[in-house]
């Protein structure tokens, strides 16, 4: 019954996007290094189950984790205020998604060739 007295989105609260648009998007992502492609993939999986739903705030869970994805905050306090040898310091002990949120945000940010190769390192 609740499912029936839901109101339909106005038009203008819809998006139209294809499934390979979509893709092309987050592969050119991963083409630039701002998501991993197991994270791409994750991500475009879940926008489609949750269009193909249909329920109500269709993209808030995926738009919440391409957020995270591509630059959400290091797990590494105070870090725009380390030095590159700081940061290089502080990678020991992070697990492999702290470790690959580290990569996108130096990506986007400062692009330290130093943290980005310490990252690499311990993700290899």
């Amino acid at each position: 019954m609740a499912a029936q007295q839901r109101k339909a989105p106005a038009p203008i609260d819809l998006v139209v996007l294809t499934r390979a648009r979509l893709q092309e998007v987050v592969d050119e992502a991963v083409q630039r290094g701002r998501i991993t492609r197991s994270d791409a993939a994750e991500l475009v999986a879940a926008l489609v189950a949750r269009g193909r739903s249909g329920a109500d705030g269709v993209l808030s869970g995926p738009l919440d984790m391409a957020r995270r994805v591509a630059g959400g905050q290091p797990a590494i306090t105070g870090y725009d205020d380390l030095t590159a040898a700081e940061i290089a310091d502080r990678l020991d002990g992070l697990d492999l998604a702290q470790l690959r949120r580290i990569r996108t945000y130096e990506r986007a940010n400062a692009n330290r060739k130093t943290v980005l190769a310490a990252v690499e390192r311990r993700l290899a």
